[in-house]
């Protein structure tokens, strides 16, 4: 608890925010790299994301060139501007821990630097309490794998990450 209330409170800090002003919305929000063709085809992978900062699963695995839709769900009680989640999947060859580093505080672009968007196959939009977002891409054609993660500050450290095997 004391590791996560550092990282929050750092993310908050960081980003000067009014902890007071920020509230729970309910909304639904998303984020799509395809049309919706390509949605109803794709298949679907829900992913949770938890105060605790972790996803519900860590591992997912695809077929080349098939398409998934990635729905991420974020659960808990805090606000959006000190608690949210998005899924960030990284090209081949990407180092995971620059990407996140170069991602801190780049709160304008849902912490994705925009520097580094070229390292970013697939990418949500941020989800806080009772959001969901979601990405539909097509899985890369060569066999291998994929790191996703969640770039909102403090959370890659905490282990909310995986691994896409594509084979």
């Amino acid at each position: 608890m004391k590791i996560m209330t550092i990282c929050v409170l750092t993310a908050t800090l960081s980003a000067g925010i009014d902890v007071r002003a920020a509230q729970l919305t309910g909304t639904t929000t998303s984020t799509t790299t395809t049309d919706k063709a390509a949605a109803g085809k794709a298949r679907t992978i829900e992913l949770i994301g938890t105060e605790k900062m972790k996803f519900d699963t860590e591992e997912i695995a695809a077929k080349p060139g098939e398409t998934l839709r990635i729905v991420l769900k974020a659960v808990g009680t805090m606000p959006k501007a000190v608690m949210a989640h998005n899924f960030v999947l990284l090209k081949p060859g990407v180092d995971a821990t620059e990407f996140n580093k170069a991602s801190f505080n780049a709160r304008a672009t849902d912490f994705i630097a925009p520097e580094r968007k070229d390292d970013v196959i697939a990418a949500t939009g941020l989800a806080g309490a009772g959001e969901t977002v979601e990405v539909v891409f097509k899985v890369p054609a060569k066999p291998g794998n994929y790191t996703f993660l969640c770039s909102f500050p403090g959370h890659f450290a905490m282990g909310m990450r995986g691994m896409l095997k594509v084979k």
